[in-house]
């Protein structure tokens, strides 16, 4: 039998080993040497793929000096694209500011000295301007900037290539309001042979970039990717250096995830794609493969992809590809989170605050859970009004612990008490509540939420720990109410410090998490109170031990 405070330890010590858990799995690797990524389709060979992952590499060319940058503005994003390949090397999300109240966009994608996360697409294959023979090609722009225009809902970049006998336009189409894009090759052939292509678009990012996560705040950095018969599987940066993903795929998509935020690349739906990775100069890459395109002689062929950058909006994704949506991370309990968030939201909808979301889901969950609730506290109760009896059987079978055991079940069953009746109904809520930490924890639309007063940020600490505070005095009241089932003077000193060392532990939670902890035990608490009254009124005795 276990008490309430153990069975509070019991839940905290789950999110503490989930939280830690996450941390790990974020541990960067150590760069190591370019491996070679094998292809199991006809048309571009590794050494095609790996050498359009780096500029630096390419072929020493004279028109390279004259690739210059675009600068794109739209309602939502903010990105440059590099001439040469027509590369995203650049992106800010204006909506999302890096330091809350700073006015800085949040910058997901960069080119940097020392670090580089951006996406590239291109054409390999025989007759491919990007294939490694050749240098990246560079394509010209009418104009050096584009900006979407007020009342507008589409701005289309288009960037021009000749390339033996092809004429290429990569076109860029952003839309208003939306974090995807549409990345199209419209080709013509003006030779006369025939000539084949194969379309790419890979994510590449630095693998050491100093960020690590924190065990209050777990995060995930690195690759994942979605197959028709695999929806989502995390491929980390450890998994890139010890093997090269190399699967096929009808439809798919590849992505690079961090807290709150995604880049993704989504080929064709419809064709059969080949998603593959590859780590080269402490950089990890991973992609997709299109299938190879023959042209004929004086005809036309579009290649199509969408790339999104922004945050992991779970509707907007789900749009996009199957399983794009499961980047929000819920882990294993994704089941139970996926309502809990949409309750969640429809809740906010109508309080317009997040902390008063929290507070209101917090509380239905609780209501809900009031029957078991019930179960528990009336388990502990009759526990607790049998602690003389059993403090008696402790003394008189202190020396002979094989006739204590029997003893002891024999008690339980003539007072018709069931040891593991108050542990039971709190390992079947525990679920409901992990899941619910985990949206808390994953949803972007917590971020830089304010609630009221002191709280202007639900996903950082509190700055002055009242809500730590608060929960650790929460935390200290359910105790006095609780029976203490232990007799060891050391294990009981330990359940009398539990509420300060928790206090402590949860100072550098996010504070929207403190809060739901808190209002939990606040209803606990009042829920503890009218059971215990109730049973006083059927003339159970309850009192506290």
């Amino acid at each position: 039998m276990e008490s309430q405070r153990s069975l509070l330890v019991i839940g905290l010590a789950l999110v503490s080993f989930l939280l830690w858990q996450q941390w790990n799995i974020d541990t960067a690797p150590k760069p190591v040497a370019p491996v070679t990524q094998q292809s199991q389709t006809s048309g571009s060979s590794s050494a095609d793929l790996q050498l359009t992952t780096a500029d630096a590499e390419q072929p020493a060319t004279a028109v390279a000096a004259a690739a210059r940058t675009i600068r794109i503005n739209t309602d939502v994003l903010q990105l440059s694209i590099d001439s040469r390949g027509g590369d995203i090397v650049d992106l800010q999300l204006p909506a999302f500011e890096l330091n809350k109240g700073a006015g800085d966009a949040y910058p997901l994608m960069r080119r940097l000295p020392g670090f580089e996360y951006v996406a590239q697409s291109g054409l390999i294959g025989r007759d491919g301007p990007d294939d490694s023979r050749n240098a990246r090609p560079v394509y010209s722009s009418a104009q050096n900037s584009y900006t979407l225009a007020e009342g507008a809902t589409e701005l289309v970049v288009p960037l021009l290539f000749n390339h033996n006998g092809l004429q290429i336009e990569k076109r860029f189409t952003f839309t208003a309001g939306q974090y995807d894009v549409r990345v199209e090759y419209f080709i013509q052939n003006q030779s006369g042979e025939v000539k084949t292509v194969q379309p790419y678009q890979h994510l590449v990012q630095t693998i050491d970039n100093g960020e690590s996560s924190s065990m209050m705040m777990p995060i995930y950095r690195g690759g994942a990717y979605g197959t028709s018969s695999t929806r989502y599987t995390k491929y980390k940066f450890d998994d890139m250096t010890d093997k090269n993903l190399l699967e096929a795929t009808v439809g798919g998509w590849v992505a690079m995830l961090e807290h709150y935020f995604v880049s993704a690349w989504v080929p064709d739906q419809q064709a059969d794609n080949q998603l593959y990775s590859m780590v080269r100069n402490g950089q990890g890459v991973i992609g997709t493969k299109g299938p190879v395109v023959n042209i004929e002689p004086g005809a036309e062929a579009t290649l199509g992809s969408t790339f999104y950058a922004g945050p992991k909006n779970q509707d907007n994704l789900e749009k996009l590809a199957s399983g794009l949506d499961l980047t929000v991370d819920y882990g294993f309990l994704w089941f139970l989170s996926k309502p809990l968030f949409w309750l969640l939201t429809t809740i906010q909808g109508f309080v317009v605050n997040w902390g008063l979301a929290i507070i209101c889901i917090t509380i239905i969950v609780k209501g809900a859970m009031y029957p078991l609730t019930k179960v528990q506290y009336e388990s502990m109760a009759k526990m607790r009004n049998l602690k003389p009896k059993i403090e008696e059987l402790q003394a008189r079978y202190k020396d002979d612990r094989q006739k204590m055991g029997p003893a002891m079940m024999e008690l339980y069953r003539k007072e018709k008490v069931n040891p593991m009746g108050g542990c039971l109904p709190m390992i079947i809520q525990m679920p409901i509540f992990l899941a619910l930490y985990w949206v808390f924890v994953e949803s972007v639309e917590l971020r830089h939420a304010p609630f009221m007063l002191w709280i202007d940020d639900l996903s950082a600490l509190d700055p002055y720990y009242v809500l730590p505070v608060l929960f650790g005095a929460s935390m200290f009241l359910m105790q006095k109410l609780t029976p203490m089932q232990v007799t060891d003077p050391m294990q009981q000193k330990i359940m009398m410090w539990m509420p300060v060392a928790f206090s402590v532990f949860f100072l550098w939670f996010p504070s929207g998490l403190v809060l739901y902890w808190f209002v939990s035990n606040l209803i606990s608490l009042a829920q503890m109170l009218y059971i215990y009254r109730g049973m006083e009124k059927k003339g159970l005795h309850t009192k506290k031990a």
